[in-house]
């Protein structure tokens, strides 16, 4: 794709990538080549086999392998922080921060993946409005997954390209589109582009029930779960309280199975999963299947991904979540002393999104920042002791107590979602790597390296259609 502003694409040929990559959603067989978008919207099912195939390119390569899908997105994040270390081979420079180039594959292809997503929601939205064939009520549920997923993926190009939206520095932000075009729009402010984000996610959680086809299908909860992440990002925090505890239904225990802490987070039905990434024999990213295929060193993969040993020291021998070992016998010290098993990689291994305990802490810090300090800890313990049976009560008090919540994020949430790099972003603090760190790195608050540069082919398009 060389020019990365949005572009109308042909339906037709859209349209037998997505029913070729998502036959098995229908129940009759569908023609492999081109099909008509009077067939595609001409019923319900038809549609449904297109936003399929939308969900399919979530798991995506665009550049040659060298990177793929939303997780490779996520897991470019993981590295970055200070509790894992990554090997010089995939995600290499991602660790090393030499990513930073606007004709660098990191940066090209978190752009283009969103916007290629986005691109096939406005076309998909345009169809299903015009459509005569689908009822009002299918209608609006198929329209309120579209735009839950163009929210969450203008969500990442904020993340990934803006500065932080506590910032004062306000760079310019991601063009917005909300209709198919062929022209490129300008770049936006970030209270443009947070603004779509809202309204696109708010829209398409008053438009949703409970029902969903499976756990890779977007229901309420998940874009529940959406506006949560985004309000914890943006500060307002009695609206990320509130989205949390609906996204996970406000009773902790209820959602929360240790047991399945050491399964190997290789399968969707486990029952803390809200949102996944789904693996079939026939639908798989193989050996760009991130975390698993990093992070797994018994599987034949990558063995590219260690632990950091302060890292490892946070956890009690009695923590569910404490699966490290010297598993390659290394001295102490040594970079690559610590893996852990938390993920089994296989070709059918499902990808991990969005999982109930991170909205139960999203819940426990905006309690924090609300000034409930004492339900804070309630919550954040209720996760704690779940883990870790012989967890004492948090005691600590005022900032402490945010501490405490966010290393339970990165004890929680580690390989799976960037979390430790998100926040350090979204609350204007540095990144300080200590111990048996590969590459030791001080990155200072608000460091430009928090956001990627814009693709060189993004800027030279515009230059082209500005000179036509």
């Amino acid at each position: 794709m060389k020019k990365l502003y949005i572009k109308r694409i042909v339906l037709l040929f859209v349209l037998s990538l997505t029913i070729s990559c998502s036959s098995d959603f229908l129940d009759e067989p569908q023609p492999k080549d081109s099909i008509s978008p009077d067939i595609v919207f001409g019923s319900k099912e038809g549609a449904t086999s297109f936003l399929s195939g939308i969900l399919r390119l979530q798991r995506t390569s665009l550049i040659n392998d060298e990177a793929s899908g939303l997780h490779s997105i996520l897991f470019a994040r993981s590295v970055k922080g200070a509790d894992l270390i990554q090997k010089q081979i995939w995600f290499g420079d991602d660790y090393d921060y030499q990513v930073y180039l606007s004709t660098g594959t990191r940066s090209k292809f978190s752009w283009r993946l969103p916007y290629k997503i986005i691109d096939q929601v406005n076309n998909f939205i345009q169809g299903v409005e015009a459509s005569t064939k689908i009822n009002p009520s299918d209608k609006n549920e198929l329209i309120g997954q579209a735009l839950a997923l163009r929210g969450y993926y203008y969500f990442q190009l904020a993340i990934e390209f803006g500065d932080a939206y506590a910032s004062k520095q306000n760079i310019p932000f991601p063009p917005i589109y909300t209709h198919p075009t062929t022209t490129p729009n300008p770049f936006s402010t970030k209270e443009e582009f947070f603004d779509r984000i809202i309204r696109d996610l708010e829209d398409a959680s008053q438009r949703l029930n409970e029902k969903r086809i499976n756990k890779s299908y977007i229901n309420q909860a998940v874009v529940q779960a959406f506006l949560a992440q985004v309000y914890q990002y943006t500060g307002q925090w009695e609206l990320a309280k509130k989205n949390a505890v609906l996204a996970y239904g406000g009773q902790p225990q209820s959602v929360l199975h240790p047991e399945e802490y050491a399964a190997g987070f290789d399968a969707m039905s486990a029952k803390e999963w809200l949102w996944a990434l789904p693996q079939s024999a026939d639908q798989t990213v193989y050996y760009r299947s991130h975390p698993h295929a990093m992070m797994d060193h018994v599987a034949v993969a990558y063995h590219g991904t260690f632990i950091n040993d302060n890292f490892v020291k946070q956890f009690s021998p009695t923590d569910v979540r404490n699966l490290f070992s010297n598993f390659y016998e290394k001295p102490a010290g040594d970079w690559q002393a610590y893996v852990t098993s938390k993920f089994t990689f296989t070709f059918e291994a499902d990808l991990p999104v969005i999982r109930y305990p991170e909205l139960i802490l999203i819940e426990a810090e905006a309690d924090y920042h609300l000034g409930d300090e004492t339900q804070a800890k309630k919550t954040l313990d209720l996760l704690r002791q779940n883990r870790d049976k012989e967890a004492a009560v948090t005691t600590s008090t005022g900032s402490a107590v945010l501490e405490a919540i966010l290393l339970e994020r990165r004890k929680e949430l580690y390989g799976e979602c960037g979390v430790e790099w998100f926040d350090a972003k979204r609350l204007l603090r540095g990144i300080t790597r200590s111990g048996n760190h590969r590459t030791p790195i001080s990155l200072p608050a608000q460091d430009k390296r928090f956001q990627l540069a814009i693709p060189q082919e993004e800027l030279d398009a515009r230059k082209q259609n500005t000179s036509t």
